[in-house]
């Protein structure tokens, strides 16, 4: 769904391509990432040292045994392992662990050779790409992305400084990248059409105060980023107006206000046009006002 906001033509089968890979990434979230940055998204996070970096490492370790080579669902591994399964994502930092999960039934794993790229430089990398996406945003802000701890996230940023800009926000002060500044300061131009961004989604995956830069009314941002499972955000013409859930084929739509007849036939079409398996445009669209 993430690939369809942004690419034209995307395909139910589109995560699986071979420039792709998936793994346990920030947070131990499922990831797809493009196969190069492999790395980035894996030793980025790799703990510099102490137990956690032990554990990390030991986990792959047993796993790559476990497993000879073969592909198999993590729970199996991790109950012939005698650990527990969600463990298993610890391992993932290593940069030798990768899964696959088409979204509906649990993901399977396999190990891979380790990246040569130090990890310092991986975090790096990570730190440089959460602000590219997120920023302005602090070091703290890195650390609750990227699930490291804040004494890390603040060695990458201090290592990140001569390339940074600071700036004042409405929520406190911050850091972008210079190379990003005058995109910054540049009048936005109108933006036209629907996204419709699901679950988790890279947009609006953001934490604590940073979610007022973004959504500035409680209410909606209550009913955005919910204490379960987050709903998709439906954007139109550049602006999150309400959510959506998906069921099957069953689309529902909720908007936080009126829309005239000619966003909702716009809002719909997009939720038509959704890649799921199956037949094209047979989605079954339902409106919540």
């Amino acid at each position: 769904m993430s690939l369809h906001a942004r690419v034209a033509g995307t395909t139910p089968e589109a995560w699986a391509d071979s420039s792709l890979v998936q793994l346990w990434g920030p947070r131990f979230s499922a990831y797809t990432v493009a196969a190069e940055d492999q790395a980035v998204f894996s030793l980025g996070r790799l703990p510099a040292g102490g137990s956690q970096r032990r554990r990390a490492e030991d986990l792959a370790e047993r796993l790559h045994q476990w497993l000879d080579g073969e592909e198999m669902p993590y729970c199996e591994a991790g109950r012939g392992m005698g650990v527990v399964p969600n463990s298993l994502r610890y391992a993932a930092a290593t940069g030798t662990v990768l899964i696959r999960w088409d979204g509906a039934n649990r993901p399977t794993v396999r190990t891979v050779l380790r990246p040569s790229i130090d990890p310092a430089e991986a975090q790096l990398e990570l730190a440089r790409r959460h602000l590219q996406v997120f920023g302005p945003s602090t070091a703290e802000g890195f650390a609750a992305w990227a699930g490291i701890a804040k004494v890390a996230a603040g060695a990458a940023h201090k290592a990140l400084a001569p390339t940074l800009v600071p700036v004042r926000t409405p929520v406190g002060d911050a850091w972008i990248l210079a190379e990003q500044e005058a995109g910054f300061r540049a009048i936005p131009g109108p933006v036209e059409g629907v996204r419709l961004l699901p679950s988790g989604d890279a947009y609006f995956l953001l934490q604590g105060a940073d979610r007022e830069l973004l959504i500035p009314e409680a209410d909606r941002r209550a009913a955005l980023w919910t204490s379960r499972v987050w709903p998709g955000a439906i954007m139109l013409d550049g602006e999150l107006v309400g959510t959506w859930r998906r069921a099957g084929r069953d689309v529902t739509l909720q908007p936080w206000g009126r829309m005239s007849s000619a966003d909702r036939d716009a809002i719909t079409a997009e939720a038509l046009s959704l890649p799921l398996p199956g037949n094209p445009n047979s989605n079954r669209i339902h409106w919540v006002t």
